[in-house]
């Protein structure tokens, strides 16, 4: 059975609970990505999202100023590169998250995205599975 190991991305980007919320915006901006791992000295401590800035931040009126400790999640579902895909595919629909980051002797040593399961040849159909269960059809109104 195929491990985290083989799919993750490794070269992860992360900021630090010195960031403050704008800085991780921007960082997210130019890196094209919607989650940025918080560490401080290379353990992993929190994560943000798009998500968290709109919701926990500008909804609640936090100024761009504002540490990313004040509205990063802290409470994460990781896994290690041992992880089997499979187990990591269940973890994400269970906990109705799309990353999950890799976490190996208390540092983060990568991140797996709902999309490097979907990209695989999964014969047990795990990453449909996680994908029609953490996925919701969007509906655009213009």
């Amino acid at each position: 059975m195929e491990q985290v190991r083989g799919i993750m991305t490794e070269d992860v980007e992360t900021c630090s609970l010195l960031d403050n919320v704008f800085e991780v915006a921007v960082k997210m901006k130019e890196l094209d990505v919607g989650a940025i791992p918080i560490v401080d000295n290379d353990k992993l401590v929190g994560m943000i999202t798009d998500r968290d800035i709109v919701v926990r931040g500008v909804a609640e009126k936090y100024p761009g100023s504002s540490k990313v400790e004040a509205i990063m999640s802290k409470h994460l579902i990781t896994v290690s590169p041992d992880t089997s895909t499979k187990e990591a595919a269940e973890l994400m629909a269970q906990h109705q998250i799309r990353r999950l980051p890799v976490v190996e002797n208390g540092k983060l040593a990568g991140i797996v995205a709902l999309g490097d399961l979907a990209v695989r040849e999964l014969t047990d159909d795990q990453a449909k599975t996680a994908l029609s269960e953490i996925s919701e059809p969007e509906e655009f109104h213009h």
